[in-house]
Order: structure tokens, then sequence, then C-alpha cells
């Protein structure tokens, strides 16, 4: 019977559905809105898969998913509002039930900052810091062209960047009220690709650059990539003028480069994953 992979991104309002014949290339992709829930969205994403493999055999499925994994990479322990309903669930377990393959799971950011190294703006770098701005703020580190090992996930959007504004709630000291797309509608009341304003604009660009520092002191890469939708109205020039006031420091700061790979980066990245633990389990 003739085999097929598939490959998907589960981001906070859209997913990305991918197949592949031999697992190293991509075929056609379908977007569908993020299912809010473990148990529709496994039925979901089966009946897409199933439709895209046309009655091939589904070998093997590969994804990442917007939220923070456990260290079996089976349970999100942490995530926005959009994927609550993903949390707490034996994610892993459950693919694999619903379509009799082994499924590989890892946080969508950090398939999409994979899919960068391998394929995009960060390529023949060592230390690839990759940040996305998109629904919510996230990110990860690539080192050698694997994803740096961690025990409770990257959670970039929690970070605390405003502590006097715990009088309020916790939550507005948090780095995502900040830059996300849903901290932006929050804040502003309109959708982040509607928002004209420079000095909106502006006022991102330098948060982004606050973000970027800290990425900077804490991860020191080679290089920083920076996708996901909200970029549209950030302008990088102005960020990176921003960070120049406020990186102090002897070197200069790294390169700071554009996604190269736009809306398909996680699924790149997904597609080096699935070949980076295939080969880790035949050793």
């Amino acid at each position: 019977m003739i085999m097929a992979y598939i490959f998907f991104d589960l981001g906070g309002t859209k997913t990305r559905i991918a197949i592949s014949s031999d697992g190293k290339r991509l075929g056609k992709v379908k977007v569908i809105p993020t299912p809010r829930d473990a148990k529709s969205g496994i039925t979901v994403l089966k009946s897409v898969a199933e439709e895209l493999a046309a009655g091939k055999r589904i070998k093997a499925i590969c994804g990442g998913i917007a939220g923070s994994f456990d260290r079996r990479k089976s349970v999100i322990v942490g995530g926005g509002p959009n994927i609550k309903g993903w949390m707490g669930a034996h994610l892993k377990e459950k693919f694999e039930k619903a379509f009799h393959a082994p499924v590989y799971l890892e946080n969508d950011a950090a398939l999409a900052g994979l899919g960068e190294v391998k394929f995009g703006a960060g390529q023949g770098k060592e230390i690839v810091a990759y940040i996305t701005v998109s629904t919510g703020y996230g990110g990860a580190k690539i080192i050698n062209g694997i994803i740096d090992p961690h025990a409770r996930g990257y959670e970039p959007s929690y970070e605390i960047v405003n502590a006097m504004a715990y009088r309020k709630s916790w939550d507005d000291t948090r780095l995502r009220i900040y830059l996300s797309g849903s901290g932006i509608k929050k804040r502003f009341h309109k959708d982040p690709a509607l928002i004209k304003s420079r000095a909106i604009q502006d006022e991102l660009a330098c948060w982004l650059a606050v973000a970027l520092n800290n990425v900077i002191v804490f991860w020191s890469p080679d290089v920083i990539v920076v996708g996901g939708s909200v970029m549209n109205i950030i302008p990088m020039a102005r960020v990176r003028a921003h960070l120049d006031k406020i990186y102090q420091r002897i070197l200069p700061p790294p390169p700071i480069k554009k996604a190269a790979l736009g809306d398909l980066g996680g699924l790149y990245g997904a597609l080096i994953y699935l070949q980076q633990q295939r080969m880790k389990k035949n050793l």
C-alpha cells in the first residue's frame, strides 16, 4: 500500500495541515480554523489528513501546537487562551489511537524556528533564537540544528516586563499583553492588521526591542529570527534603532532577521523534526 506522512501546525487561530509522499518534501497544504478543544480537534485533523492522503496509508504524523509541552511531549502545560481546550490531555496517546501511527509533537514556535534554521533565515548559524509575534508571543532556541532541550517548554510570553502592574493583575505584567496579537487587540481595541498609527507601531517596535534584549542576554544567540503575522505592522528598522539604545554591551547585538518561510515555517520544521526523531529511534 502507498504510504504518506502528515504534518500540521496548530496555531492560535489557524491550523495548517500538509501531506508528504516521502517525508522529505511537502505536498498539498490545507488551512482550517484552529479547533478549540482536543477531542473535536483530533477528529477534524484526522478527517482533513485522510482527505489529503486520498486512500494512502498514513505512516507517521508530526506537528506543532501553540503551547508548552511536558518533557514527554504529550501534555500541554502552558499556553494562551485560544488553546485552553487542548491543555491537560495526553495528546500523543490520543493522536496515535486516532491515526494508528506514530505521532511526534512539539511547540509550534520551536518547529517554525527549526524550519528557519534548515531552510530560512537561520541557515549556517550555530545558535539561533527564533521569536514569533502572532496571536501569541513565542519562541525557542535552536543549537546546531536541534531544538534545545527543555523541561517545561519555552514560554517567553510569560516574561514579566512591568512588575508594578501586579497591583491590578499579574497578567498585566507579562510581555504577551504588550506584544502578542491578542494583547494588542485588547489594549488598542483593534485587530493588529488594521493598526496604521506610526506612534503605536513605534511603541510595539520598542516593546519588541525590549523582548529581544532579554532574548540576547538569556540565550546569547548568533542570530535572532523573528516571524509571525504581527511583524507586518512592526517596522524592523525601528526595532533595531530601539535595540541599539537598550542593549548596552561592548559587543554589538547579533543580527535580527525577518523569518523567510512565512506561514509554512512550522510545516517545514515538522518535516525536519520527524526526520530527526526517526533517525534517533533507529540509532
